[in-house]
């Protein structure tokens, strides 16, 4: 069993930055691929940024490259991501996500996970 928390949400200005944790209870943190995904008000949960078990592989939604980054600390059984350049599209509640498969999944549009967390809201003022 895996227990995910979120923290680090917010209300920020267009242009700021915020930085998302996920803290995972148990010691079978490493065997799963981890990933951050979002939902809007009346749109569907998807997928924003994933990364590997050894965190060498990471994948993100073509709407954040370059402005969020996913990372992990194995030791610690952390998650973060890092959100900058911020727009107002962004606001949404974000949720971690553990899967003992591959997050490749979530890359085809898949959104089952063997965990989730309970979500953080962020919200993005203009």
């Amino acid at each position: 069993q895996v227990q995910l928390v979120e923290s680090g949400g917010g209300l920020v200005q267009t242009g700021g930055s915020l930085r998302l944790s996920c803290a995972a209870s148990g010691r079978t943190f490493g065997s799963y691929a981890m990933g951050w995904f979002r939902q809007a008000p009346g749109k569907e949960r998807e997928s924003v940024a994933a990364i590997s078990r050894s965190g060498y592989s990471t994948y993100y939604v073509d709407s954040v490259k370059g402005r969020f980054t996913i990372s992990r600390d194995n030791a610690k059984n952390m998650v973060y991501l890092q959100m900058n350049s911020l727009k107002p599209e962004d606001t949404a509640v974000y949720y971690c996500a553990a899967t003992s498969g591959s997050y490749l999944n979530w890359i085809n549009g898949g959104r089952e996970a063997d965990y989730w967390g309970q979500g953080t809201q962020v919200t993005v003022s203009s």
